[in-house]
């Protein structure tokens, strides 16, 4: 979408924004005294914000050398050819700045987001000795058959693939804490006495994990959201993209993105796992896995006839 389908993002151009990433996710948890005690910054002890304005910095240079690569001119239209445009006819409002944030929340937030959800996912699909794994695929053969790919249009007619998902969202929000909100008016919450104006972060990890609002939360279950059940509407249990007028804008496509991602490589292959699977949680931003997954996969007997 962004590069069309001619475009093309060499290994070290793609590691090289990986590395930004990871060093934007290792600040930004790090803890920063002088939010607690301001007068220390006099004293040199603001490093947390000296070292998150440098790989800001670093992101920007990436981004505008990323752009002035692959917006030029001649081949087929790509995302960032079309903002290079308007930003001729309406430059006020299509700034540089603009442009470089806006691919930012696409490349930066949507992707790393949706490969953590989908590693999550096949975590418990072959954890799960292939029960789980075995009726998804079903699912999917019985309305898409096998004479094509799975596509978006199908997704509404898989709602166990739904249900994975969703439960992999539960179990391990891709931010598992929601963006900081101030409070606007004096309350208090759990006893806690919040002024007016206080930063507040919603966690959303604990609230999905908590044995307070879901049954046996640490066990990976699917049918806990079959028929709807407990899921986007339900009351303020189930919050991986948040809630009311600020949440997440980009729900429906994440949604889709990881439906069709998930659901084509359940289609194509036959999925085993090697030796036993970790399910330790990394630290940062969004809830990785503490280390990577690894798997061996098959393709299914018709996928070669299905790609030639």
């Amino acid at each position: 979408m962004i590069l069309g389908r001619a475009g093309v993002v060499e290994e070290e151009e793609a590691e090289g924004f990986r590395d930004i990433v990871a060093e934007m996710a290792a600040a930004t948890v790090e803890a920063n005294v002088v939010d607690f005690l301001p007068f220390l910054g006099w004293f040199g002890f603001g490093s947390v914000e000296r070292k998150m304005r440098l790989v800001q910095e670093k992101r920007e240079r990436f981004m505008e050398n990323f752009i002035g690569k692959h917006g030029g001119g001649g081949g087929e239209k790509n995302l960032i050819g079309f903002l290079l445009d308007l930003q001729r006819y309406e430059a006020e409002c299509y700034t540089d700045e603009m442009i470089r944030n806006f691919l930012l929340v696409i490349i930066q937030g949507a992707i790393h987001t949706t490969a953590t959800t989908l590693e999550w996912a096949f975590s418990h699909l072959l954890a799960n000795q292939h029960t789980i794994q075995a009726r998804a695929r079903a699912e999917i053969d019985n309305l898409v058959g096998r004479s094509r790919l799975l596509d978006g249009s199908d997704l509404p007619g898989l709602p166990y693939l739904g249900c994975i998902i969703s439960e992999t969202l539960r179990m391990h929000p891709a931010a598992p804490l929601l963006m900081p909100h101030v409070s606007s008016e004096e309350c208090r919450v759990g006893g806690f006495h919040v002024p007016r104006g206080t930063m507040l972060l919603v966690n959303a990890w604990e609230i999905q994990n908590s044995p307070e609002t879901w049954k046996d939360p640490e066990r990976f279950s699917p049918g806990r959201f079959e028929g709807g059940k407990n899921g986007f509407e339900s009351e303020f249990k189930f919050l991986p993209f948040g809630r009311g007028r600020r949440a997440c804008p980009g729900q429906r496509l994440a949604m889709e993105m990881v439906g069709v991602a998930l659901g084509c490589l359940i289609q194509c292959f036959e999925w085993e796992k090697i030796g036993e699977i970790d399910m330790k949680e990394g630290k940062g931003v969004v809830t990785t896995r503490l280390q990577p997954l690894r798997a061996k996969l098959a393709p299914r007997p018709f996928l070669a006839n299905l790609l030639s």
